[in-house]
């Protein structure tokens, strides 16, 4: 058994918080599986790294509403993949040799395994090489993220599927793919793999994709992917078989009846799970929700003083950039336990990057609702600006929803292009305090560039006249 100041379990946004202020700590660092965590080997970094692919990859299917004659003459697959991994890979590999091997590393010890806590603040380690390690600490940060989500389909396991952790390794393109799943995972794989030429199929058991998102925009996504994908809505599938001839055939459930669906793979990308259950947090007093995520505190501790959790393991977000928030927040409560900070979590945004993007932040219509807020509300076309006339864009729009008395905004939504760049201003207002009226009015947007989309969402905003 060896004790250590402090022990951080994962390395993804918890690898973060050891640095140089740590040079005189006992330092003990646990991984389960692939250095680096979840964005880097197997989320968001890779993902963006496809959909830009992709994003090329559709561009000939719109050109010629420009005038402009082009076609796609094939996806090296290989070529796309081994781009991508041969950049993710080395960093991951250099990111584990520094924390073993580096010497500016000396006070910290990498544990290549498995944690479980055995007792309080003991953790059992149960190495990637089968042996055993029990380790103290005086402080654990529990980062251990979370993990694809499993539905209890008959058959699904003998079947054979991908979710995010093995699909964007695939050794070639299937010429059919079933997506099961109508979030954010769902929607940007069926944008990859419909660029490439694969026929794609969404299946949702709700009456809408990327339900989470404002309605409004939750509905033209909707319409849109229906147009591009084969999308099956109020769809349960309740069983999968992989039939002699390599394919795999799934059952669905539909309120008109059984439907049958043959395709070559199967992704499935129904949600996340944090890791929580992996830790049994609960044998060193950490408490765990009903949602099966760490409870912490604004300070990001848990009940247990000394122990704190980030991340997907006890945010509800389940984002990279509050992840990476609240590692600063653990970092500096670590260093400075007399003087702690709180993290915010006010104004989180988020983006979905499909085709077309959607990005969001703050409250939706029905939460403003529900919570019986007075607002107001604008919309704002892209195909009323400069630059969306250029970009010929028919669908896209923004929806800003305010105080009508202060003109503070109160949530954000952008379907359109660009959405996940376009919508930071708006961000930035919300977290400083900036009135709508101040910021349409006070600043110059340059013409005729897209942020005009928030300039006209601003000025269109019908708020109470300042006397």
């Amino acid at each position: 058994m060896t004790h250590y100041d402090l022990v951080v379990i994962g390395t993804g946004s918890g690898n973060s918080i050891v640095n140089h202020r740590f040079a005189d700590w006992k330092v003990a660092i646990v991984e389960r599986g692939t250095f680096g965590g979840t964005c880097l080997n197997k989320g968001c970094i890779p993902t963006k790294m496809f959909v830009h692919t992709a994003d090329v990859a559709a561009t000939p299917a719109g050109s010629a509403r420009y005038g402009v004659d082009e076609e796609l003459t094939g996806v090296r697959w290989a070529d796309v993949r081994d781009r991508i991994f041969g950049r993710i890979d080395p960093i991951s590999a250099a990111g584990s040799e520094y924390r073993h091997h580096n010497p500016e590393n000396a006070n910290v010890t990498v544990y290549d395994g498995t944690g479980r806590f055995t007792g309080v603040k003991e953790l059992t380690v149960e190495g990637n090489d089968g042996a055993t390690s029990v380790v103290t600490g005086d402080r654990f940060v529990l980062a251990a993220g979370s993990r694809p989500v499993i539905p209890p389909i008959m058959g699904l396991e003998e079947t054979g599927f991908h979710t995010s952790d093995t699909i964007m390794r695939l050794d070639e393109l299937p010429r059919r793919l079933a997506i099961l799943g109508s979030g954010f995972v769902a929607a940007e794989f069926a944008h990859v793999f419909s660029s490439f030429g694969v026929e794609v199929t969404l299946i949702a058991r709700s009456k809408t994709l990327l339900r989470g998102e404002d309605a409004e925009i939750a509905e033209h996504f909707t319409e849109i992917a229906r147009g591009k994908y084969d999308v099956r809505l109020q769809h349960e599938t309740v069983r999968a078989t992989r039939r002699p001839d390599g394919a795999i055939e799934l059952m669905m459930l539909h309120p008109e009846g059984k439907q049958l669906l043959v395709v070559d793979e199967l992704l499935v990308a129904v949600g996340r799970t944090p890791n929580a259950d992996l830790l049994n947090p609960q044998a060193t007093g950490v408490e765990v929700d009903r949602e099966g995520r760490v409870v912490v505190d604004e300070y990001q501790q848990t009940a247990v003083d000394g122990i704190y959790a980030l991340g997907d393991l006890t945010s509800p977000h389940q984002l990279k950039h509050v992840a990476n928030h609240e590692a600063r927040v653990v970092k500096h409560n670590l260093i400075e336990p007399e003087n702690r900070i709180k993290s915010d979590h006010r104004f989180v945004p988020h983006a979905v990057f499909s085709s077309p993007q959607i990005a969001a932040v703050g409250l939706t219509e029905a939460e403003a609702q529900e919570q019986g807020i007075d607002y107001v509300v604008s919309r704002q076309k892209y195909a009323d600006i400069a630059y969306g006339w250029a970009m010929e864009d028919t669908t896209g729009f923004a929806k800003l929803l305010a105080d009508p008395n202060t003109g503070q905004l109160l949530g954000a939504h952008i379907l359109g292009p660009q959405a996940s760049t376009v919508i930071q201003p708006l961000i930035q207002a919300m977290s400083f305090g900036l009135g709508a009226y101040e910021m349409a009015r006070n600043q110059y947007w340059i013409h005729p560039a897209m942020p005009e989309l928030i300039e006209n969402a601003l000025l269109a905003l019908p708020l109470t006249p300042k006397s």
